[in-house]
């Protein structure tokens, strides 16, 4: 019998070229119009913050985090987040959220469904509280607080935190 249990692992340096493949498969070349992608252009992710996952040596799966701030909050911006189908929902986005409270950050943004991202704590932002720099469905931009009330007083435009770069 194959086992086929999933690792999920810091990213290191090593993976940056099979992540690419990754997400080039998954989103293809458009993915460079978009406004989260935009935001994360040489600010970066953060290394210590991204996860992977794997079957055996099989790259199937990577979640980033990147600092951006939301007016003068600092937050961090979740995705790329890529699974493979048959491996999604196994835990890949929970421990990159999990390593952000355990190194004390308190705000994570995305931008996806609220169906699915909710299971992992995310709620819509009230349309106009915070502005993603560029087009953006305002029904996807979600927030999850790693710690409570987080959100409460934060507002304005998302940018990337060039300081934490």
């Amino acid at each position: 019998m194959t086992d086929l249990s999933l690792t999920i692992r810091p990213e290191t340096a090593d993976d940056a070229v099979p992540i690419e493949r990754l997400h080039e498969r998954a989103f293809g070349p458009g993915r460079y119009a978009k406004s989260a992608y935009r935001l994360r252009e040489g600010a970066g992710h953060r290394l210590e913050l991204s996860f992977t996952a794997r079957i055996g040596t099989l790259l199937v799966g990577s979640v980033r985090l990147s600092p951006i701030r939301i007016g003068e909050t600092k937050a961090l911006l979740l995705g790329p987040l890529t699974v493979e189908p048959a491996f999604r929902e196994r835990g890949v986005a929970d421990a990159a959220l999990a390593e952000a409270k355990g190194r004390g950050h308190r705000l994570v943004v995305l931008v996806g469904d609220e169906p699915y991202y909710g299971k992992s704590g995310f709620k819509r932002i009230a349309k106009g509280r915070a502005t993603m720099p560029g087009p953006v469905d305002p029904a996807r931009l979600l927030v999850c607080e790693l710690s409570d009330g987080a959100f409460d007083g934060v507002s304005g435009p998302i940018r990337p935190d060039w300081d934490a770069a």
